[in-house]
């Protein structure tokens, strides 16, 4: 069982045959998810690494029964890559550039949801989302973790990855990055929701960062709906105020958004939170050792 990525998922890639969506369109393929097409069009008609390229979303689902698409296309380019997802009503469009300009995604996120909310957006600036052994879309690597039963949401790309390796041998159900920015699609409420509803999911890690209230209003989401275990850890507990840190909604302005001011919100709601990665994937470990 995994959350919104299934081995069933059909995957298409907008700007496949660019260089970027070339190279983890290979790395997609090569973890046994099923990549079934790309979107440019200037190439339509034309195949790449041995799949068709179309020049509409709307076309590549017609042909392909296609559900999902992975958006790796330059940031000027990306507001419109998604809203022609959003029309063609793609169940899930999952945005890994970065640099895309807030207002383009506060754009594309309400035309999603104009639209009906049919679009669920993951990112922009994202690493993805992978349920191992079943599917990959985006760029987190396939190899570093097995199948398991931890779901995993988390604003940070590399400490995504590093929680998946650490708590390899207990494995994953799904993981998904949400992206660092300032407006994002999916939130770490919708994975939480959608971790506590799926059966084989037994518990959870949520990695936040410095910076706005998303992790403050997980917490206050966590205490109302989520019985299953949650472990978090908080980026940038040594972080100067005031300071941009790394992504473009890592900035704490007084004490709002500060990581302590995170981890005493999420500690106060039952959550354990750690100082460290590592010590994060050791609470999680003790958790379901104890099951």
């Amino acid at each position: 069982m995994a959350i919104w990525l299934t081995e069933k998922s059909k995957i298409i890639v907008q700007g496949m045959t660019g260089g970027e969506g070339t190279k983890h369109t290979r790395r997609m393929l090569a973890s046994g998810a099923r990549v079934v097409g790309g979107v440019n069009a200037r190439k339509a008609g034309t195949t790449h690494e041995g799949l068709p390229v179309f020049g509409t979303v709307a076309e590549a689902i017609k042909e392909t029964g296609a559900d999902v698409s992975v958006v790796f296309v330059p940031p000027a380019f990306t507001k419109n890559a998604v809203k022609e997802a959003v029309d063609a009503e793609i169940p899930l469009c999952v945005v890994i550039t970065e640099g895309v300009p807030v207002h383009d995604t506060t754009e594309f996120w309400a035309y999603a949801v104009a639209k009906g909310g049919k679009t669920r957006i993951i990112g922009p600036n994202c690493p993805g989302i992978a349920s191992p052994g079943a599917s990959n879309a985006g760029i987190i690597p396939a190899d570093i973790t097995t199948a398991g039963r931890i779901g995993l949401v988390s604003k940070s790309g590399t400490l995504t990855y590093q929680l998946m390796y650490e708590l390899r041998d207990f494995g994953f159900s799904t993981a998904v990055g949400i992206g660092g920015d300032p407006v994002i699609g999916t939130t770490h409420i919708d994975a939480l929701q959608a971790f506590q509803d799926d059966p084989e999911t037994d518990a959870i890690v949520m990695i936040g960062e410095i910076g706005g209230d998303a992790e403050e209003r997980a917490a206050a989401y966590i205490e109302q709906h989520v019985t299953k275990p949650v472990v978090a850890y908080v980026a940038g507990f040594t972080a100067p105020e005031g300071k941009t840190m790394g992504h473009a909604g890592a900035i704490v302005s007084g004490s709002a958004g500060t990581a302590q001011a995170k981890k005493e919100a999420l500690e106060k709601v039952g959550v354990r939170v750690g100082k460290t990665p590592s010590e994060t994937a050791r609470l999680m470990r003790e958790i379901m050792q104890a099951r």
